[in-house]
């Protein structure tokens, strides 16, 4: 029974629903072959196109350099280490990887690693970006650090249109890690070699200053060899009175016979002045009035002695000990050094990467192929909506004034 919808005024049945036309097999066949034409245009113009397209695309050579990581017996204390400095610049995938060759991705992938590279290769300016985040969002796309769970092999692939730039930055990933695990410091051995290059370092410093010291005591004092000094001014002082004594003898026993006008009586009086003067200046105290007991002289008044010692003997004290310790650290330095050396390199370079003599990107017949095949799909599928359409609205007037109301009823402008 027909009866008109109340809204649209188009005859409809009761409650009775339409699958739409029966289509089988040899139908779609018969339509495919009507429309050929239109498949073999649209397919014909997407292998064109796609032709085109993989023509304009510039070749990509991929250069591999295979590494390996240490053993796991680093492991622990790797991870303590790095740990411990994580805010060293955003380490890619975090410092709490499980097994080495995780961590050395870490660390391929680290901020340090890649500014290094950047600095080096330029970077910036081959990918066309103006800062370094932006680096950092596309430098995926032409590096890729990946590693093998089960050999522990880490692989670092780089793609780009010259085959001896990606080769040679592929290698240089593992000259970066190297460099920055000599700074962190990653083995028990390199942790020993950098502590006592610091306190070697410290040392010289703290030898110098010591020396210092001593030179300005030195100067100061006058004092150069302790021991010879002092025994070599004590002997003067007591040859002093020796002569002085026996000046006084002669000069007694010849006033006995001679008058003070008498010329040896003046030449002996003038000897006993200049003796005593010398043997008042030697033996002048720290805060005596001599003049000849100047800052700096060699010949140290007897008095200022055991002060002018004590000072000495601190000071050279302190430069014997600050040398004591550089011999020391020096020879803990070159064993940590040795020890570091046994170890071997931290990360090994099993594959150097070598220039590819042939591109990887792009896979110009299967851009071809695939567009190709996409074309003839979609326009067939074109073609069979198109027939399965108008079949429909000619087994179903009903429905086809239906949608024509539809339209109707959507249009921004009526006539």
């Amino acid at each position: 029974m027909m009866q008109n919808d109340p809204l649209t005024n188009v005859p409809t049945d009761d409650f009775e629903e339409h699958d739409g036309p029966s289509i089988s097999l040899f139908d779609l066949l018969v339509w495919l072959g009507e429309g050929k034409r239109i498949i073999a245009a649209c397919a014909g113009a997407a292998m064109l196109l796609a032709v085109a397209v993989a023509l304009m695309k510039p070749n990509i050579f991929t250069a591999r350099a295979t590494l390996l990581a240490p053993g796991g017996q680093q492991q622990s204390s790797s991870a303590a280490a790095l740990a411990a400095l994580g805010s060293l610049g955003g380490l890619a995938g975090g410092v709490g990887a499980k097994t080495p060759d995780e961590l050395y991705v870490s660390l391929l992938k680290s901020d340090s690693v890649q500014r290094a590279l950047d600095q080096q290769f330029k970077l910036r300016q081959r990918y066309d970006v103006e800062t370094y985040e932006q680096l950092r969002r596309v430098l995926p796309e032409y590096v890729r650090v990946n590693s093998d769970k089960k050999s522990g092999l880490i692989t670092v692939e780089i793609d780009d249109e010259v085959p001896q730039f990606a080769a040679d930055l592929a290698n240089a990933h593992a000259n970066e890690v190297t460099k920055l695990l000599g700074r962190l410091a990653v083995s028990e051995a390199q942790q020993r070699r950098v502590f006592f290059e610091q306190q070697l370092k410290d040392t010289k410093e703290n030898l110098i200053q010591a020396e210092q010291a001593l030179r300005a005591v030195q100067e100061k004092s006058g004092m150069v060899v302790l021991d010879k000094q002092a025994e070599a001014i004590i002997t003067g002082v007591a040859q002093l009175k020796a002569l002085i004594a026996e000046r006084e003898v002669r000069l007694k026993v010849m006033r006995t016979g001679a008058t003070s006008e008498n010329p040896d009586v003046l030449r002996l009086t003038s000897e006993l002045t200049a003796l005593r003067s010398e043997l008042a200046r030697m033996e002048a105290a720290p805060g005596g009035s001599a003049s000849s007991a100047a800052t700096g002289s060699i010949d140290i008044p007897v008095g200022k002695l055991p002060g002018a010692a004590v000072d000495y003997v601190r000071a050279r004290r302190e430069v014997k000990f600050q040398e004591t310790l550089l011999e020391s650290m020096l020879r803990q330095y070159e064993i940590a050094k040795l020890d570091e050396a046994k170890e071997g390199p931290s990360l090994q370079k099993v594959d150097i990467a070598q220039a590819p003599d042939r591109k990887s990107k792009p896979a110009r017949s299967l851009i071809v192929l695939s567009s190709t095949v996409l074309a003839l799909l979609a326009s067939a599928i074109f073609v069979i909506g198109r027939r399965y359409m108008a079949l429909r609205r000619e087994q179903d007037p009903g429905n086809a004034q239906a949608r024509e109301a539809l339209r109707h009823a959507w249009r921004w402008r009526r006539a």
